[in-house]
C-alpha cells in the first residue's frame, strides 16, 4: 500500500492541507513563496553591495593616507 503525502502549509499558527485551498488560495501562497525567494536574493545582493563598497571605501582612505603622507 502506498501512502500519498499530503502537502500542509501553516499560516498564522493554522495547519493546511493542499485540498483545502481553492486555486485562488494556492496561486497567492505560490506567489508569496516566489517573494520569499525574490527577498532572499535580493538581500544576498545587497549583503554584497555594502561589503564590495566598504572594500573601496577601504582602499580609498588607506590611499588618501598615503597620498597625504608623501
Amino acid at each position: 500500500m502506498v501512502k500519498k503525502k499530503t502537502n500542509t502549509i501553516t499560516i498564522n499558527d493554522e495547519e493546511y492541507t493542499e485540498d483545502q485551498l481553492t486555486d485562488q488560495q494556492k496561486v497567492m501562497i505560490n506567489h508569496v513563496a516566489d517573494l520569499d525567494r525574490k527577498i532572499g536574493s535580493t538581500q544576498f545582493n545587497l549583503d554584497q553591495l555594502h561589503v564590495g563598497k566598504k572594500a573601496f571605501v577601504d582602499m580609498l582612505t588607506a590611499s588618501l593616507e598615503t597620498s597625504h603622507d608623501q
